[in-house]
């Protein structure tokens, strides 16, 4: 009788180790200062700053969802991690924290060295770019749970913000302005309902050039999540007092992100007409026939991240964004109302 090994379980322990290999340079070039030991523990190590009188630490987790299967179809996986990052240090960015490190977990079907260091590679420069630092993570091969090609992959990230600096809901006022910061499209939400009108009925495979978009669909659709942590902690610094809130939008659109920032007592009055909408979101609109209100509901519609800012200091927010090169738009304000979010706009007319 043959000795069976691990190998012939489907799990490859050599192309484990393979992988490892090719992605140490790409995670060490993302270490801070306060980063102990290298890849390869058990647990990566960061050694908290003592600048923090009282730190408060902020943490996140989640995961990229059924876009995945966009990447599969497309057999692109370079942006994929960014999606995993962002979806996390944009969520604890929201409570002022600056993000300090990231992990990653990625389960495969059958592990193939060069996919994973794609993916992870795309994981450490979107750590980079957000000024975190990746310190660990795992890779599991698991054999038969996955089909051929396909995987997962989710992060959880780590962030700190002073005790008297956190942003919550108590600090927001009726007045307030909201400014929206915008999206790179659809970031990593509403991909169920996407897929179900692109390529079912659409029936599209993801070649196709939309000339609304300037690409083909599958690009569209696999633009990574917008990382927001360099544009806002300097914001965030500079205007402590002034910025009262900030929102992620996320999956559950406006309706459900928005009041996650809010105390009980207080709504939000939102103009749509005052951003300029991405294309993609007009043509999934038409493609399936679904109504304004719903796409609030689903998607971020252009806008990823809002700032809830003091009115007496809204012109200044608005001029150091303007002196970054920086998009924005003034999209509403916070008031006394019934409705906890009103959206509204000549778009609705659409």
């Amino acid at each position: 009788m043959k000795k069976m090994t691990y190998k012939d379980s489907g799990v490859d322990i050599d192309a484990g180790n393979e992988s490892v290999k090719l992605i140490k340079d790409s995670v060490r070039a993302t270490y801070r200062s306060e980063v102990l030991g290298d890849l390869g523990g058990f647990g990566g190590l960061f050694a908290l700053s003592t600048k923090y009188k009282e730190p408060v630490l902020v943490s996140g987790t989640d995961g990229v969802g059924t876009k995945l299967k966009i990447a599969f179809m497309l057999d692109k996986h370079d942006t994929i991690g960014q999606d995993a990052v962002a979806m996390c240090v944009n969520d604890i960015l929201v409570q002022g924290a600056e993000p300090l490190f990231f992990l990653d977990y990625l389960a495969v079907g059958k592990l193939e060295p060069n996919k994973v260091a794609n993916i992870v590679s795309g994981v450490a420069n979107a750590c980079k770019e957000s000024g975190c630092a990746l310190i660990g993570g795992e890779t599991a091969e698991m054999a038969g749970f996955y089909q051929n090609g396909e995987y997962d992959i989710a992060g959880f990230a780590v962030g700190v913000v002073e005790k008297s600096k956190l942003i919550t809901s108590d600090r927001v006022k009726e007045g307030d302005i909201l400014i929206g910061l915008p999206s790179s499209g659809l970031h990593s939400n509403g991909f169920s309902l996407v897929r179900k009108i692109v390529f079912e009925r659409q029936n599209m495979d993801g070649s196709e050039y939309i000339d609304e978009l300037n690409k083909t669909i599958g690009e569209e659709l696999l633009t990574p999540t917008r990382l927001y942590p360099k544009v806002c902690l300097p914001l965030i610094n500079k205007f402590e007092n002034a910025i009262h809130g900030m929102v992620h939008i996320t999956g559950g659109g406006f309706y459900d992100n928005i009041p996650r920032a809010l105390p009980d007592d207080l709504s939000v009055d939102i103009n749509a007409d005052s951003w300029s909408m991405p294309p993609i979101f007009k043509l999934i609109k038409s493609w399936g026939n679904v109504d304004w209100h719903e796409m609030f509901r689903t998607f971020n519609c252009g806008i990823g991240m809002i700032l809830i800012v003091d009115a007496n200091a809204a012109d200044s927010i608005c001029r150091h964004l303007e002196n970054l090169n920086e998009t924005f738009y003034k999209i509403g304000n916070v008031v006394k109302s019934e409705s906890r979010v009103t959206v509204r706009g000549g778009v609705f007319n659409d």
